[in-house]
């Protein structure tokens, strides 16, 4: 259980809903939302050395674009995310594909307070931590790895760094991730850069990015 006080918890919790209720509110938030999955997400999948379905947890799920696909293709999934906004219509999106995964509301870099559970075999985040602030990214990397369960797979991708018009920092690196998730007992398979994913924004703003595809598997205990 974290050691925080209640207090503290609910001071960042406010401070986060703030920043993407508004950003969802003014229609920011459409700029990075996705019609499908990412290529390295259905490779995972569909490919030739597809994982066997079990229990995913999809960190950021947003409007549930992978917490649908994943379910649709046998896994149990259980989708977290910090804006009402964004898993309502997680939820509607999920209803239509008539497909019940399990939507959780609440801070990634937290999981321990939400019951997440564990055993998951398959961990996606698509642009969830490299938002985070630094003081909240190891947090985010215990409750991770106490979620995941031996040998799972975690698809963690976004920018490396980010035009300075973003509203909120983004960022992570090649060392960081080494560094964070070795510590925790994750070992680094495969780092490359990739082109960003179709979303909403205009061609000419996603080319600024430098967006990263990170896969890092949990060392069996």
């Amino acid at each position: 259980m974290s050691t925080e006080s209640k207090a503290e918890r609910r001071s960042a919790t406010r401070w986060y809903q703030a920043a993407y209720r508004l950003m969802y509110r003014v229609g920011f938030a459409k700029v990075w939302e996705r019609a499908a999955p990412p290529a390295e997400l259905v490779a995972l999948v569909e490919g030739p050395d597809a994982l066997p379905a079990g229990r995913a947890l999809d960190l950021g799920c947003g409007i549930g674009i992978d917490t649908v696909y994943l379910t649709k293709h046998g896994w149990d999934v259980t989708g977290v995310d910090l804006t009402p906004q964004a898993l309502a219509i997680a939820r509607r999106t999920a209803a239509s594909a008539r497909v019940g995964p399990r939507f959780l509301e609440g801070d990634v870099s937290r999981l321990p307070d939400l019951d997440v559970g564990d055993g998951y075999s398959l961990l996606v985040d698509f642009g969830c931590y490299h938002t985070l602030p630094d003081d909240r990214r190891d947090a985010y990397v215990a409750g991770v790895s106490r979620a995941a369960a031996p040998g799972a797979t975690l698809l963690l991708m976004g920018f490396r760094r980010a035009p300075k018009a973003m509203p909120i920092r983004a960022g992570m690196t090649v060392d960081e991730i080494r560094q964070r998730f070795g510590g925790a007992g994750w070992d680094l398979v495969e780092a490359e850069q990739r082109s960003v994913p179709d979303t909403r924004a205009p061609r000419r703003f996603r080319d600024h990015f430098e967006f990263w595809s990170y896969q890092l598997r949990r060392s069996p205990r």
